[in-house]
């Protein structure tokens, strides 16, 4: 008997292989992201973590491996494919235009119109009351949703990068580093709001070297190292401090450990 729908991961990716020329990115990564989930990509610098992001959103095809959304296999050109497939991703510089209102940076590339022939004109009043809504039901309250997207602080910006993704039509959010550069109450704030994508059945995959971040709000995590997946755990089968371990180099952190006295 098959499974039912809700058994199938949102993304699969089977044995992922990624060259440039000579240089091997990534060697034979695997991982699942279903949907309620949060998925934690962690791994340090040069790990392939930015490359794995770049081949699930479309910028990167794969050399070789399997890429399956919805059980399908597929095989984007653009970064335009994934979207269409549902497969939405919040890079770190958040592709927004600070000098431009916050409904501008919403709707960009997605305009409404109305009007017919030479009158048609974006849709400024329907623009502007959706954003206010959007943004009000993640707790944050715009007055004016006119005013430049940079006057917002950090976290804010985020949260309107990952309501305009949620707001058309994203099965899977791809965040990329969405906390590195804030402080602790706008970290808390992309933090909560992750949180209440993931209740409302999106897969998340949060891209992160911070573990505390990660644990906070991540059901499973990959951790990758030199292209390689040094394995996915349950939140229930790893403790934080081995997951940092982990991360850190594992065996090789522990050895370290011992020749300089347990200092490390």
């Amino acid at each position: 008997m098959a499974g039912s729908s809700s058994d199938i991961p949102l993304i699969e990716v089977r044995d992922v292989v990624k060259h440039f020329g000579s240089v091997i990115a990534l060697s034979g990564i695997s991982m699942t992201v279903r949907r309620g989930e949060v998925m934690c990509l962690l791994g340090d610098n040069g790990a392939g973590k930015s490359t794995l992001i770049k081949t699930l959103s479309g910028v990167f095809r794969p050399t070789s491996g399997d890429y399956l959304v919805d059980g399908k296999a597929v095989s984007f050109s653009t970064p335009r494919d994934a979207l269409d497939a549902g497969i939405a991703t919040v890079f770190q510089d958040l592709a927004m235009i600070p000098l431009m209102s916050i409904t501008r940076n919403f709707f960009m590339g997605r305009e409404p119109v109305k009007g017919f022939g030479p009158f048609r004109h974006i849709d400024m009043g329907f623009c502007d009351r959706v954003t206010r809504e959007e943004m009000k039901k993640i707790g944050i309250d715009i007055r004016d949703p006119g005013q430049a997207v940079g006057t917002l602080s950090g976290g804010e910006r985020q949260c309107v990068a990952i309501a305009r993704a949620v707001f058309f039509g994203a099965k899977v959010l791809i965040l990329d580093e969405p906390t590195s550069a804030l402080g602790v109450a706008q970290t808390s704030m992309v933090l909560r709001y992750i949180n209440q994508v993931r209740s409302n059945g999106l897969g998340v995959i949060f891209i992160t070297h911070n573990v505390r971040h990660a644990y906070a709000v991540g059901d499973r995590f990959t951790v990758l190292n030199r292209g390689k997946t040094l394995g996915s755990h349950d939140k229930a089968a790893i403790k934080i401090d081995e997951l940092q371990t982990l991360m850190a180099g594992g065996k090789d952190l522990q050895s370290l450990s011992a020749e300089l006295g347990g200092t490390v």
